[in-house]
């Protein structure tokens, strides 16, 4: 059985700078340039493409099969795939000057190169080289350091539809020598094309980090950069036990306020339909959101029940961005802000719902157990507390992002972390809630709710 008229197999195997492989040579764009022009010749539900590991023809890559026939293919490049398209899978005739017709040779030369390939990996394991992937992963902050710092600069805006380095810089007030050396490097990571001098964007790139752009990522991206910082103290944290640079965020400045409440939003209005619909939203008539930052969540409530309203407390810095998203999405009468440590401050009563998202794994077991407190004393009897955060298994190594979140807190707080399952539900407890489940949901976070009977 054949689901589909065509299947394609791109090798698109990545392998150590030097090593032949169809990624170095252009298997990325061929992908790209097969899957446009599948969609643009209405053939999507015809032809499945499908990227895969090595073919075992290295040295003549980009390599892609054609199956149900089993055409292979080799050194095909981005402007050969419009002929490979039309010819092949709308006329049912192979493009020959592509295909590897001697099927004994190239049995031959895939064998050969598999056991080239078993006979490196022999040596490399006897004289006890470093695995590529742990190799890969040790130097990984490489990659990231410089697409931060081009984030930063906003390098992509200045490229706009075209520029050369020594354009950029004028434009950026950089050095044009730098400049160009960071330019390349994002042409080594795809994130620019570099012709005759001139940089352009990627589509992801001009989609996601230049200013203008609908989906413009930078603004909340910037609090990333902001953590660099912090995490190159890491060492330090864990002799110490703490965060050895810390300050609170009250005073850490409005561009890095901006930045955070930025993160926040973009993450919050992702998940907000997702844990509106797992908490339902029909019999709230008040609610209180803890630390709620942009307010994207108390927004998505009250979009989701016309008589609810939301009180959102948060600092004073944050007040005036969260009233600004509020205002945007027409809910200003019904969510309401005020100022507020949510450490030390009454958090009032008579409510139906206490939502604390991304609040917990700031505070310490200790300061945690005494926020669920007050929590249960701003319930009205019935009432819920909803928890939103990075819910780790009991034995703490998984989820991975909430594992490794954890020493983001680590490094940028005195005592916060990520929490499991367990400490939550002993926290709920102690503070006087019933009813107490995990709501799992899609994604990196998870609920933790409870009632107060």
């Amino acid at each position: 059985m054949a689901p589909f008229r065509f299947h394609v197999f791109v090798c698109d195997q990545q392998k150590p700078e030097g090593v032949p492989c169809c990624a170095a040579r252009g298997s990325g764009q061929v992908l790209e340039a097969l899957r446009r022009e599948i969609a643009a010749r209405g053939l999507v539900d015809t032809v499945q493409v499908t990227a895969c590991g090595s073919l075992g023809l290295c040295e003549h890559g980009p390599n892609l099969v054609v199956y149900p026939e089993g055409t292979w293919y080799s050194g095909v490049t981005a402007a050969d795939v419009p002929e490979m398209v039309r010819s092949h899978f709308q006329e049912d005739t192979p493009v020959e000057r592509l295909v590897c017709a001697d099927a004994a040779a190239l049995r031959a030369e895939i064998l050969n190169n598999r056991e080239k390939m078993l006979a490196a990996g022999r040596a490399r394991e006897a004289a006890g080289v470093l695995p590529d992937e742990l190799n890969e992963r040790i130097r990984a902050f490489q990659e990231s350091r410089v697409v931060l710092t081009a984030l930063e600069l906003d390098v992509f805006t200045a490229v706009g539809d075209g520029a050369g380095a020594v354009e950029v810089a004028a434009g950026l007030r950089t050095d044009p020598r730098a400049t160009g050396m960071l330019l390349n490097a994002l042409t080594s990571l795809r994130l620019l094309v570099k012709q005759e001098e001139i940089f352009r964007n990627s589509p992801e790139t001009a989609r996601y980090f230049t200013a203008g752009s609908r989906d413009n990522a930078r603004p909340a991206l910037l609090h990333t950069a902001h953590l660099w910082q912090r995490w190159s103290t890491l060492t330090e944290c864990v002799r110490a036990g703490t965060a050895v640079a810390r300050d609170e965020i009250a005073g850490r400045g409005q561009d890095w306020t901006e930045a955070f409440i930025a993160a926040m939003h973009r993450n919050a209005s992702e998940r907000a339909p997702l844990v509106v619909r797992a908490v339902g939203a029909e019999n709230v008539r008040r609610m209180l959101d803890v630390g709620g930052g942009s307010g994207a969540y108390s927004i998505a409530f009250a979009q989701a029940n016309s008589a609810l309203r939301a009180d959102i407390l948060d600092l004073a810095t944050v007040e005036p961005i969260a009233r600004r998203h509020i205002q945007e999405a027409g809910v200003a009468e019904r969510v309401k802000v005020r100022a507020g440590d949510l450490r030390s401050d009454s958090l009032g009563e008579g409510y139906d719902l206490v939502f604390v998202s991304a609040i917990c794994h700031m505070l310490s077991s200790g300061e945690n157990l005494d926020l669920l407190r007050r929590c249960r004393e701003a319930l009205a009897p019935g009432g819920r507390i909803v928890i939103q955060d990075f819910i780790l298994e009991e034995d703490k190594t998984a989820p991975r992002f909430a594992a490794l979140f954890a020493i983001n807190m680590l490094v940028g707080t005195s005592g916060g972390s990520s929490y499991s399952e367990p400490e939550y539900a002993a926290w709920l407890g102690e503070a006087g809630f019933r009813d107490i489940r995990h709501a799992r949901l899609p994604g990196i976070t998870g609920l933790m709710i409870g009632r107060w009977l």
